[in-house]
């Protein structure tokens, strides 16, 4: 659908303006009104990662007139891959500080605010309300549907994308005008479900792909032009370069932009997300080891069986030594249960200690009460123990 102009243009442009910017001035669907809307906008993105890279850098290349960055993290080597728009000099700087100087050297005329602390829910609606739209480049649930639930309550529009190894999506979501992201998706998947990107994986050239997507989207919200991807998934397959689209219809009992909505004020979205479940966090209370009492059992010869819990491609990363290779699912779907020795203590482990929990409740709930995790898990245990091996 055709959207009217998000924001009105700016009163001129200056000289050097139109030289920058005349191949978007001879554009018949741009022209100097929809440059000038451009300069006018303020447009915030969540994120100055993967999909905040890409997307803060043709934003300030587009002439947006004012940006807004929301990033509390560090610059860190293993970013590199996929968020261009840091360097290897910015490696342990503000990704804030880092992301600004990229933009401006790109851009002089832009206005960067930034906003250096992590999104919640008693700063979200403040910071929200000083832009005109928002690009969400975030890569966990809870903040994705508080950046959804605070644009509908402020009734903003917002694009969004998300990534995962070699799938991408992207949609505009403004619920003045058709679905949000509670439409598409009213309840977050079970906690340990979906891989995060830090345990799955993404190809790096896989953030442009989106990322450009989600900056065409907000240049046309912004500028009025073309028909926004409202109401529209967009699907995109690197693997098989396939571009395929869902229709996504508004749902009339969604809970925050229904007819009745339940959801009137912004709630605490750690816990509707769950990042682990009830049952993981029951296993793991008492059950639960640090990567120094792992080396301890290890030197003392204690009769114990580490089981890493990660996929095979992260294994042949980093390991712990002895640890032996029983990826997650194998557990869930019960078939490693009956190869699990009765005459050893369990240990498991996978990255962090998120997985080895959902998996320690399936070992409790089969009768291994004696079974541990390690908290932290392999990346713990480089930084406690093994600094010299790599992490990812």
């Amino acid at each position: 659908m055709s959207l009217p102009p998000l924001v009105e243009p700016a009163a001129e442009l200056t000289v050097d303006e139109v030289r920058r910017y005349s191949r978007h001035l001879i554009i018949p669907d741009v022209g100097m009104d929809g440059q000038k809307r451009l300069k006018n906008a303020k447009v915030l993105c969540v994120g100055a990662g993967g999909l905040g890279s890409p997307a803060l850098m043709y934003l300030a290349a587009a002439g947006v007139g004012t940006l807004g960055i929301v990033e509390f993290d560090e610059v860190d080597e293993s970013n590199l891959q996929r968020q261009i728009i840091h360097s290897q000099s910015d490696i342990g700087r503000s990704k804030a500080e880092s992301a600004r100087d990229s933009v401006l050297g790109i851009n002089p005329y832009v206005n960067v605010i930034l906003h250096q602390e992590r999104l919640e829910a008693d700063n979200v609606m403040d910071i929200f309300s000083q832009y005109d739209l928002i690009v969400d480049g975030t890569d966990n649930f809870a903040t994705r549907y508080l950046v959804n639930d605070a644009c509908v309550l402020l009734n903003k529009p917002y694009v969004w994308g998300s990534i995962y190894r070699f799938d991408g999506q992207a949609s505009v979501f403004w619920s003045e005008y058709g679905p949000c992201y509670r439409c598409l998706y009213p309840e977050p998947p079970p906690p340990g479900m979906v891989p995060s990107c830090a345990e799955g994986g993404v190809l790096g050239v896989l953030c442009a792909s989106i990322g450009s997507i989600q900056v065409t989207e907000a240049i046309k919200v912004l500028a009025g032009v073309g028909d926004p991807l409202v109401g529209r998934l967009m699907i995109y397959d690197a693997l098989e370069m396939q571009y395929r689209q869902v229709k996504v219809r508004k749902d009339p009992d969604c809970a925050v932009c229904g007819k009745n909505p339940t959801v009137t004020e912004l709630i605490d979205y750690e816990a509707f997300c769950g990042v682990v479940s009830e049952e993981a966090q029951e296993a793991a209370l008492g059950s639960t080891i640090t990567p120094k009492q792992l080396k301890e059992w290890i030197d003392e010869g204690e009769n114990i069986d580490i089981i890493d819990v990660r996929e095979q491609n992260e294994y042949e990363i980093v390991s712990i030594p002895g640890a032996r290779l029983v990826p997650k699912n194998e557990f869930l779907m019960g078939s490693a249960l009956q190869d699990l020795p009765q005459n050893k203590k369990i240990v498991l482990h996978c990255k962090t200690g998120v997985r080895s929990a959902e998996v320690l409740a399936v070992l409790k709930s089969a009768g291994f009460a004696d079974a541990v995790h390690v908290g932290g898990g392999v990346i713990g245990w480089v930084n406690q123990i093994e600094p010299e091996k790599p992490v990812y």
